[in-house]
């Protein structure tokens, strides 16, 4: 949209009238306290642009649409903000929602403002399969965008805040769904960004617009029961106060109130009523100094007594994202717990508005903004690590949420580093927050100096330490247990990579073994003669049709016939398309995650077997009579004839049934004799029939048909064993 200069100048009540100068007013009052007269009039100049760009749009409320960007800028305003982020703020919809361009904006208002316009705009212009995948990929985008510049998020973030407040408009299920959108990312954000304030807004709207009559009951009781309480407070208020001034500790008192949604919470996850929540109110000491904040935690200590296991030193450790404070619950009067939290001034202020005290500081320097800036800064370095990593843009909004729910807990290095970690975090977990490469050689663990398994589950103030192998590779099982965002990312994509590999040399080999068939020797073919099929098939690479074929997704018979069709006469296509045993594929065990075996058959060394092609998982191994080879052999492109190779490693799974009498301790007899041959029990499942006879299935690991044959003679010499079969 070609922007008229004169038509921007007009006063704009001409357009909107006087409410809408108002708030301009209103909101240049605001920044005129921290910003200089040409800071001021862009963000004005920027009004006048967006102004013009919304001209004759209206929100579902019925006021005019500048409204909605004006209150934006309002919000951050209030954080201080810079200029280049009101002025963003304020023309946050304008590319968007309106004929205006990103190259207009930049030309009028720089590239820097450009850039967070666009950061916060929504990819408009792609199809997507559904609402999920439109989320994450918006999400993933403003993400990418905060990794970049971090007031991207925050003009998100109060675009969000204003959407919210004006939610009433809506209907009940589109209020719910935004709500909910807004409580799984926004607030979690708003949570790790350390900007308190907004997120007791934003959890207490949502909890509005998701249980409005909990909402209401809950914040009509707080009302209807504060004078008692407040009356406790107070006398509270009175005694620490005399006390401080004794001690010549400068400090202001709050009283501090629950919002209703932290009630909500403590509520359900404690089962209890709201006559049984006695920390609804509660005390903000603010001091000048850290000294006087353990100064005046002592003196706190001295006038009631603490509830022991309640203290909690944030100003040692700081949360993630970089809250400081002292936490510690009393005993108030008539046995009232009480809550009292100890902060210095410049504390308080990030507790509030976190990442955004950042422009509060940055002129003086403060070292708490210069931390905090940096946690923020390592935080979205991850970030861009879990985006390449990614599977798609659910994935990643996926790894981002449960990146953005930690409840903490602090370990020590054998150095007696700290390291933090989620709850539930396991000694993988921290191996990969020390680094990874450690993670990905991580073989052992010790917790406090002893032996323990990796998925055990860390507490806080153990030492863990981690021993490694050159020779270790990270395990799939790590993914059952891993919680952190960075250990389940990094697994992942290692075992991508292996299967892409293993894949690739799997496809390799099945190719060699057919072109063997046809007399021609795979190692004296010039790769030229395959460019013409990977462009048919799509293909940049060699090792990318491999891993094609590798995994099953294209049958090497196939392959060979589009290399060679006018070599094949009728003969050799049958030849080729037939399962041969001229030259069968031996299986080593080694071959990883592109082959694996049946469970309906449980093929074992010196079984005869044949492999079936499976799309996308490679190819599995059967016993030859299973029947469900039997019902694929009519599909001769998917069967491969393969054979056990000559030195084998391993172990296999099989199943073993036996019928016995129902004795005492028949069952450890039985599992004795299997762990005295060195085989592993992998499940057992016991079935009575009639009381006296018992059904009992062992699914163990053996090395061959030879190992299973000496564990079955000595389980069938025992008494009870009436009967036992391999299945």
């Amino acid at each position: 949209m070609p922007v008229n200069p004169e038509k921007m100048q007009i006063d704009v009540t001409d357009l909107y009238g006087d409410p809408s100068r108002f708030l301009i007013s209103d909101l240049c009052r605001i920044i005129e306290e921290y910003m200089n007269h040409d800071q001021v009039r862009e963000v004005y100049q920027a009004y006048l642009f967006g102004a013009q760009a919304h001209d004759g749009q209206y929100r579902q409320t019925g006021e005019p649409y500048i409204y909605h960007p004006i209150s934006v800028a309002r919000i951050l305003a209030e954080m201080h903000m810079d200029s280049k982020s009101i002025a963003a703020a304020i023309l946050h919809d304008v590319i968007e929602d309106t004929v205006a361009t990103k190259e207009q904006v930049a030309e009028k208002f720089g590239d820097e403002v450009s850039e967070l316009v666009d950061g916060v705009s929504k990819l408009t212009e792609f199809k997507f399969k559904n609402k999920k995948e439109q989320q994450a990929v918006n999400i993933q985008k403003v993400l990418m965008a905060m990794a970049r510049d971090i007031r991207v998020i925050m003009i998100k973030l109060a675009d969000r805040l204003h959407n919210m407040r004006t939610l009433g408009i809506m209907r009940p299920e589109k209020r719910r769904r935004i709500a909910q959108e807004t409580m799984d990312i926004y607030v979690p954000l708003a949570r790790r960004l350390g900007i308190n304030s907004l997120v007791v807004e934003l959890e207490d709207l949502c909890f509005r617009a998701i249980h409005p009559m909990r909402y209401r009951i809950l914040e009509h009781t707080v009302s209807h029961s504060s004078g008692h309480r407040k009356e406790i407070i107070s006398k509270i208020d009175n005694a620490l106060r005399t006390r401080l001034s004794e001690l010549g500790i400068e400090a202001t008192l709050r009283a501090r109130k629950k919002h209703p949604y932290s009630l909500y919470k403590k509520m359900r996850m404690k089962s209890l009523a709201y006559k049984n929540i006695f920390d609804v109110y509660g005390i903000r000491l603010i001091v000048d100094s850290v000294d006087d904040c353990y100064r005046a935690l002592g003196l706190v200590h001295n006038v009631f007594k603490p509830i022991p296991g309640k203290f909690k030193d944030y100003i040692a450790i700081p949360k993630e994202n970089g809250y400081q404070s002292l936490h510690t619950i009393l005993f108030g009067p008539h046995a009232i717990p009480l809550e009292v939290q100890i902060r210095t001034v410049e504390m308080d202020n990030f507790a509030e508005t976190g990442i955004a005290a950042h422009w509060l500081y940055k002129e003086s320097g403060e070292g708490e903004a210069v931390d905090v800036q940096a946690r923020t800064r390592e935080w979205l370095t991850g970030l861009l690590e879990m985006q390449q990593n990614a599977g798609d843009s659910v994935e990643f909004l996926e790894n981002v949420k449960v990146d953005l729910f930690p409840d903490e807990l602090y370990v020590y290095t054998p150095n007696g580093d700290i390291i933090k970690l989620p709850r539930n975090a396991t000694p993988v977990d921290f191996a990969y927050a020390v680094h990874t490469d450690v993670g990905n050689t991580c073989l052992a663990c010790k917790l406090d100096h002893r032996f323990a398994p990796l998925n055990t589950p860390l507490y806080s103030g153990q030492t863990v330490e981690i021993i490694t192998s050159s020779s270790a590779t990270p395990n799939p099982s790590w993914l059952n247990y891993v919680v952190t965002v960075k250990a389940r990312t990094n697994v992942r994509n290692y075992l991508k990579n292996m299967q892409a590999d293993e894949a690739a040399l799997q496809g390799q080999r099945l190719l060699t073994r057919y072109l063997l068939n046809k007399n021609i020797n795979y190692e004296e073919l010039d790769n030229s003669i395959f460019d013409p099929l990977l462009a048919d098939f799509g293909f940049k690479t060699l090792n990318q049709l491999f891993e094609d074929i590798g995994m099953g997704n294209r049958p090497a018979s196939l392959v060979v016939r589009a290399l060679f069709p006018e070599e094949l006469d009728d003969e050799d296509h049958k030849k080729i398309s037939e399962i041969d045993s001229l030259t069968p594929l031996a299986i080593k065990g080694t071959e990883g995650m592109v082959v694996s075996y049946a469970k309906c058959c449980h093929p074992i060394p010196g079984d005869h077997i044949l492999g079936m092609l499976s799309k996308g998982k490679g190819m599995v191994v059967h016993q030859e009579g299973c029947k469900n080879i039997v019902n694929e052999r009519f599909q001769q492109d998917r069967m491969v004839d393969v054979q056990w190779d000559a030195e084998l490693s391993g172990e296999y799974s099989c199943v073993v049934q036996l019928q016995v009498n129902n004795e005492r301790g028949v069952l450890a007899r039985l599992a004795t004799i299997i762990s005295d041959e060195s085989a592993n029990i992998e499940h057992v499942e016991v079935e009575d029939k009639d009381g006296v006879a018992t059904t009992i299935l062992f699914t163990i690991a053996v090395q061959s048909r030879v190992h299973l044959a000496k564990i079955m003679r000595r389980l069938r010499r025992v008494k009870s064993v009436m009967r036992i079969a391999r299945l």
